[in-house]
């Protein structure tokens, strides 16, 4: 008789602590590789992106007549540059492989219902990650505008390169993750662990949350990097309230529903009596 393996014979994922580590080692090679794959791809591109990155810097010199532009303030810092954004472009571009190694390495441990589940919100956390990336990499020149329009008249803006690489990774990586925050909050409330009614009534709090989070994740120690980074957090979470709202009353139509086919089929039992 042929012996079944793979998931037909161990439908749970259930493994020794010793094959999880390996297989939690492998996955972070697979991981590992990838960003590596997309660092070196990343060094290519890194002409072009600091071009682009730098850019808002040129227009703010063509535009308000002052000096603005990214100084490097040691010798080894344009290399020191170039590996970091390297690395910084392997992590975007590699975001689905990983992403995927992380959904892979937990489902095993889920049930068929709870892998479904993870795999609609992972197949949504990747598009979403990136659309973060890419709306905060459109509204990065006006950011920087706004954020230098305030130096006073006669004064010039000459930034440390590193300086405006993390200030650029920080906001990008920060809307990344606030374009995440829907799949978090309609996940737990999928799990049945909150409502949309108990989220909704917490609203204040969330976001007063909210606008602690923006102040810590804001690439700039200024207010207006704050409110720009919290007013796309709290779209986003009145959005996921409105879809748990409606999951909720999908979960009571279905709960009423069932009461009703229970409600039928005790009416249809025969009495004891009468099998008697």
């Amino acid at each position: 008789m042929a012996r079944k393996t793979g998931r037909k014979a161990n439908p749970e994922g259930r493994m020794p602590l010793k094959e999880h580590i390996r297989e939690l080692r492998n996955r972070l090679v697979v991981s590992g590789i990838a960003v590596l794959a997309g660092a070196v791809g990343g060094w290519f591109l890194y002409d072009p992106v600091m071009a682009a990155i730098q850019q808002p810097m040129f227009e703010i010199s063509a535009e308000q007549g002052r000096q603005a532009e990214i100084n490097f303030g040691s010798v080894g810092s344009p290399f020191d540059l170039k590996i970091q954004v390297s690395i910084f472009l392997g992590i975007l571009v590699s975001s689905p492989v990983w992403i995927y190694q992380l959904w892979a390495f937990i489902t095993p441990g889920l049930k068929a219902k709870e892998r479904r589940y993870t795999l609609g919100f992972m197949l949504s956390a990747v598009p979403l990650f990136l659309l973060g990336i890419y709306f905060g990499w459109l509204v990065l020149p006006e950011i920087v505008k706004v954020l230098t329009m305030f130096t006073p008249e006669g004064g010039s803006n000459i930034i440390l390169a590193t300086d405006y690489l993390t200030f650029v990774m920080r906001m990008l990586l920060s809307l990344g993750v606030a374009f995440l925050t829907p799949v978090v909050l309609v996940g737990i409330n999928f799990a049945g662990l909150v409502s949309g009614r108990q989220v909704i009534k917490s609203w204040r709090v969330i976001v007063f949350l909210v606008c602690v989070v923006a102040a810590m994740a804001a690439p700039g120690p200024d207010a207006m990097s704050m409110f720009l980074l919290a007013a796309p957090l709290l779209f986003l979470f009145f959005v996921a309230v409105g879809v748990c709202l409606l999951n909720d009353k999908r979960r009571e139509r279905r709960r009423a529903a069932q009461e009703a086919e229970i409600a039928r089929n005790a009416g249809k039992a025969t009495p004891l009596e009468e099998l008697g």
